[in-house]
């Protein structure tokens, strides 16, 4: 939000107003609501859009494309594998023969 003194009515805290920016990334839960289609369009246009509930940060609208950049995974599962602190160790891997144990029921 920003803050605009109104010049009407002179110097004190009275002519101080929050006024919203149409470039501005931050929607209230209710006026998100109300105003949907141009949230997704800010977010498509100016990026990451903030939903507050009660004046705190509850969730973002981002666009797909930048939902799939932030979701894909930087590197192959593979080298995610070869890149681990225990891929140079000898683990033993084998099954035990032994049959599972009896339960009464």
């Amino acid at each position: 939000m920003i803050l605009v003194r109104l010049a009407s009515l002179g110097g004190d805290m009275k002519g101080i107003r929050q006024v919203r920016l149409p470039h501005e990334r931050e929607w209230q839960l209710q006026e998100a609501k109300n105003r949907l289609s141009q949230v997704v369009d800010s977010a498509l246009r100016d990026g990451p859009q903030t939903i507050t509930l009660r004046g705190k940060p509850a969730a973002v609208v981002v666009s797909f494309e930048e939902f799939k950049r932030l979701t894909q995974p930087q590197t192959s599962l593979s080298e995610f594998f070869k890149a681990s602190p225990l891929y140079d160790l000898d683990l033993d891997l084998s099954r035990s023969p032994d049959f599972s144990r009896d339960v009464d029921m």
